[in-house]
């Protein structure tokens, strides 16, 4: 059994699907971490069961009860210090984080996105998709910048858009490639071959283009 030495920190508000996954991906040995922590902002986000089952720390922190963003942001970043993550990993958090936050766990926080980043930043992902007549669609992994989906891209897995296509059916087929990739793209930071410099995202030394890798193209890349 490998022994991690890197801790994540993980942040839901809702059943925590992506959560979910890095868990999974913990149990294969396919991630060398451990979850330090999995926090709420929402007291009846179901991801938080799943995590107490799983053994892992959790909390609650609750937005509603904090007069301003700034207050919440700062309790939350408090809490997360406190367990000394080496990696904050967004998984379906629906909250907006300040620029405060931001800069506080900058390059080792990131956010995973159902859309090909730079395209479609913000929500409704897919029905704009949809409405643009776009051929492909799918999921971004990225650096959390504070400009909102726009921190720099380092994962992407594309699905062809198919004639039949409606939101639902488009995020049904993107969910699974949310978790296959989401975890690997942390693996990737954790042990010191994806960094955050500047605005750029570098791999192996090297500057990522503007999508970031490609989740089919670029498998050998990965995997080293």
């Amino acid at each position: 059994m490998i022994n991690p030495s890197k801790r994540l920190a993980i942040l839901i508000s809702g059943r925590g699907s992506n959560m979910e996954a890095f868990i999974s991906a913990i149990e294969q040995q396919q991630l060398h971490a451990e979850v330090g922590c999995v926090i709420s902002n929402k007291p009846a986000a179901l991801g938080l069961e799943a995590a107490q089952a799983a053994g892992i720390v959790t909390q609650c922190i609750d937005h509603t009860r904090f007069a301003t963003r700034h207050t919440f942001d700062t309790a939350l970043a408090d809490a997360l210090e406190s367990y000394q993550p080496d990696l904050v990993v967004l998984a379906g958090f629906m909250r907006i984080l300040t620029e405060g936050f931001v800069e506080r766990f900058s390059g080792r926080l990131i956010n995973i996105h159902p859309s090909l980043l730079p395209k479609y930043p913000g929500l409704n992902t897919h029905q704009r998709a949809l409405q643009a007549n776009e051929r492909e669609a799918g999921a971004t992994v990225h650096y959390v910048t504070p400009e909102l989906d726009g921190g720099p891209p380092i994962l992407q897995a594309r699905v062809a858009i198919e004639a039949n296509d409606d939101a639902t059916s488009l995020a049904s087929r993107i969910l699974p490639l949310e978790h296959a990739i989401y975890p690997v793209a942390a693996q990737l930071h954790l042990s010191g071959r994806l960094t955050l410099r500047g605005n750029q995202a570098v791999f192996d030394g090297e500057a990522l283009p503007s999508t970031g890798l490609d989740w089919q193209r670029d498998q050998h890349r990965l995997f080293l």
